[in-house]
């Protein structure tokens, strides 16, 4: 079991999924605004991904040999966004990350990597720096973020190789960038990071981010695992950013396992084995397995921009009468968020980025029980109160998550408050 599906004394078994609603072995029917963790963008048995992934699992699950459906969902990716150019598939994330740090390591010939304070970039020793640092050790001692382990078994050797940078701190950013510049091979962003508070990057730290890299030479890698479903050719050129290498998975394969690094042809060509041995291998068993290929083309093909438009609207729908509500009742707490993704945060302090976002123990138990109550009023939000919208949703939907999460939060935090003064 995933560690954040577990929660004592027990979660409950998924039966069956219907649209926007799960339903579990004991009969409940449950809202879900974690789908999968952001990878369902239509919600549970959409009819054309379940068409497509039959009519391809028919033909056979897997083969030794290339398929027409890779080609067909890479030019799909290509026709979304000029700068995914190529694209080679994989199974999750976490391998696209690993894959291209490897292959901007090998263009750039240089070792380190940076990544941004409390980002999840994927379970790989040098994007998991950093992800969970407390005020104890999340900084130096000059007041940068400091590069600290997330498990015994990172090596020191990860530490020095990994530079973190502060997600709102554009200034802090750009002074750390001029010392490390020249040592970099890659910056991996996510400009719309869950963990670091579901908060737009500004677009003052995208400028630093621009700057370092075309002054030293360091690839950008947009990670857009979550964020390609903010628009209709991803998340990056609405933050200003221009990529080399962009990140892909979760929507891209319509609830199947998938990842996929893309890219220019002259740098994607870093890959290329067909005329020996590559600068860098990337391949795998089930890497663009025809079954993905085809729930992912089918996940693009209605994921259109006025389906788009419409999902965006109604998370700016959810996110000001979460705000309204709270308003209203004098609530202590905030969401944030951008497109069709959010998250809640817990006191009055504004939040710009990871640690402003923070959660100390105690705050993170009250958000955990939150979690738990509405669960209990039949919504599912992730263990830190994020979220996600899918297509099926609508209005109806959208007024209920808002009506609960605004009952939940502010039943919660009244009896804290009472319970602490008692």
């Amino acid at each position: 079991m995933r560690a954040a599906q577990w929660f004592k004394p027990h979660p409950p078994y998924a039966s069956h999924g219907e649209g926007c609603w799960v339903v579990d072995v004991d009969g409940r029917r449950i809202l879900d605004c974690a789908n999968n963790f952001f990878s369902l963008i239509h919600g549970h048995a959409f009819p054309p991904i379940l068409d497509a992934v039959h009519n391809a699992m028919i033909r056979g699950t897997a083969f030794g040999l290339p398929t027409e459906s890779e080609i067909l969902l890479a030019e799909a990716l290509a026709v979304r966004n000029s700068r995914m150019e190529q694209t080679r598939f994989c199974n999750s994330g976490t391998e696209a990350v690993l894959s291209a740090l490897k292959a901007a390591r090998a263009i750039t010939g240089r070792g380190r990597v940076a990544k941004f304070e409390g980002c999840y970039h994927g379970a790989y020793d040098w994007m998991e720096v950093s992800l969970d640092p407390t005020p104890v050790n999340w900084s130096d001692e000059n007041g940068d973020p400091a590069s600290v382990r997330l498990g015994l078994g990172m090596p020191q050797s990860v530490l020095n190789e990994t530079v973190v940078l502060p997600y709102d701190d554009p200034q802090r950013c750009a002074d750390i960038l001029r010392r490390e510049g020249q040592s970099l091979a890659a910056i991996v962003v996510d400009p719309l990071a869950s963990r670091a508070g579901t908060v737009p990057m500004s677009r003052e730290t995208t400028a630093v981010l621009r700057e370092a890299c075309q002054r030293d030479g360091i690839l950008l890698i947009a990670d857009e695992v979550i964020s390609f479903r903010l628009s209709f050719d991803g998340a990056s050129r609405s933050f200003g950013l221009e990529p080399d290498l962009i990140t892909t998975a979760k929507i891209i394969g319509g609830g199947l396992p998938i990842g996929a690094v893309s890219g220019s042809a002259d740098l994607m060509s870093v890959f290329n084995h067909s005329e020996g041995k590559p600068k860098v291998a990337m391949g795998g068993t089930f890497s663009g397995n025809p079954l993905s290929m085809a729930a992912g083309l089918a996940s693009l093909a209605h994921y259109s921009q006025s389906a788009i438009e419409r999902l965006n609207g109604l998370g700016d729908q959810l996110r000001n009468k979460v705000k309204d509500g709270f308003s209203v009742r004098g609530v202590k707490a905030t969401i944030t968020g951008m497109g069709s993704l959010f998250r809640l945060h817990l006191g009055a302090a504004h939040v710009t980025g990871y640690r402003t976002a923070y959660a100390n123990p105690e705050a993170a138990q009250l958000i955990r029980q939150i979690q738990f109550a509405m669960l209990d009023q039949g919504v599912l939000l992730t263990p830190n109160c994020s979220g996600a919208l899918s297509t099926p949703m609508t209005e109806t939907e959208i007024s209920l998550i808002a009506d609960k999460l605004v009952a939940v939060v502010a039943k919660e935090l009244a009896e804290h408050e009472s319970g602490a003064v008692a």
